[in-house]
C-alpha cells in the first residue's frame, strides 16, 4: 500500500462514523414510527368494556419498535466503543426516551391484559351474586308446602 492510501484512513473513518450515526438515527426514526398512534390508544369503538379492552390491548403493541431500537443500540454501542461520534449525547438521550416509551407501552399492555381476563369473571360473579331471583324463591316455597 502506498502512503497516500494510509492518509485516506482518517477520511474513511470519518465517513464510516457519519454512516454509523445515520444508521442509528434511521433506526430510531423507524422505531418511533412503529410505536402505536396516540389516537389508536385513546379512541375506542366497541359495544362493551371487553370490546374496548380488546381494542386497547391490540393498540398497545410496540410492534417492530423493539427491533429497530435494538438496531439503534447495536450501532450506537459500536460507534461509542470505536470513539466514532464527536457528540453522541443526543443519540443516547433519544435511545433512553424510546426505551421508556416502549416500557410504558408494554406495562400498559400487561395491565390491560389482566383486566381483559378479569372483567368477564367479574361479570359472571356479579350475575350470580345476590339473593335468588323471584322464581327460585317461589320454587323453594312450593317445595316447603309440599313437604308439610
Amino acid at each position: 500500500m502506498s502512503q497516500a492510501t494510509f492518509g485516506d484512513d482518517d477520511e474513511l473513518f470519518g465517513e464510516a462514523a457519519n454512516e454509523m450515526r445515520e444508521d442509528v438515527e434511521s433506526s430510531l426514526a423507524a422505531a418511533w414510527a412503529a410505536l402505536p398512534d396516540a389516537d389508536d390508544v385513546w379512541e375506542a369503538d366497541a359495544d362493551n368494556v371487553l370490546g374496548v379492552l380488546n381494542g386497547l390491548n391490540s393498540a398497545l403493541n410496540a410492534g417492530d419498535a423493539e427491533e429497530h431500537l435494538r438496531d439503534a443500540k447495536k450501532w450506537f454501542t459500536m460507534g461509542q466503543r470505536a470513539d466514532a461520534f464527536d457528540d453522541a449525547d443526543d443519540l443516547e438521550d433519544e435511545i433512553a426516551d424510546l426505551e421508556d416509551a416502549i416500557t410504558d407501552i408494554s406495562e400498559a399492555g400487561e395491565q390491560v391484559s389482566e383486566l381483559t381476563s378479569t372483567i368477564p369473571a367479574l361479570r359472571g360473579t356479579l350475575e350470580g351474586a345476590g339473593p335468588a331471583d323471584a322464581d327460585d324463591a317461589d320454587d323453594a316455597t312450593d317445595d316447603e308446602e309440599a313437604e308439610e
